[in-house]
């Protein structure tokens, strides 16, 4: 039997999601933006509850298409705090809005928002090498410098802590533990 590391449970959806994406290298403008949104989304909440949500918050949020939710007025929030599907908290949702609006700017100067958010680990993913989930820390130099900056381009629920997670997802940190089969293949995968 292949270990893994335990925090996926016996959730079918958390283990996929383990297994295919969390700690794989993202280099996608869009991608990162989806999870960006993703991680405040997840602010006081579980990653479980966000990712049972995660289909219907790209309905909603029009495919994490950011020129589209940079434009969102009054109306298409008031639709959203009405879907049962996402989680329905203004300050979230406008936050969403708002990061989207941010995210754009830093597209328009920096030609990539990849590269601007991947400056704050030196442009590859850092390998640790823990042996325990109790070893994993909440926040890192890395995700506090990333928060800073990015409360400074005006982006809402980008504390430290969801920082931290968005980079652990994104692959910008390599948290799997050593004893997990996947550490050993997410270190391998050729930088971008």
């Amino acid at each position: 039997m292949r270990k893994t590391c335990p925090w996926p449970a016996n959730d079918p959806l958390m283990v996929a999601y383990h297994d295919r994406e969390w700690g794989v290298p993202l280099y996608d403008d869009r991608k990162l933006f989806e999870f960006l949104i993703l991680e405040g989304m997840q602010a006081g909440l579980s990653w479980r509850c966000v990712l049972h949500k995660r289909e219907n918050f790209r309905k909603a949020f029009d495919g994490f298409d950011p020129e589209k939710v940079a434009r969102y007025k009054s109306a298409k929030i008031s639709r959203l705090m009405r879907n049962e599907g996402i989680i329905r908290n203004r300050l979230k949702i406008e936050a969403a809005r708002a990061n989207a609006r941010a995210f754009l700017d830093i597209q328009s100067k920096e030609k990539s928002f990849s590269r601007y958010i991947w400056q704050f680990t030196g442009g590859r993913p850092i390998q640790n090498r823990w042996k325990s989930l109790k070893n994993l820390p909440a926040t890192s130099p890395e995700s506090d410098a990333m928060s800073q900056a990015l409360k400074e381009k005006r982006f809402r629920f980008v504390g430290s802590t969801i920082c931290y997670a968005h980079m652990q997802a994104t692959g910008m940190v390599n948290d799997h533990l050593v004893t997990c089969f996947r550490h050993s293949i997410i270190e391998k995968i050729p930088r971008n």
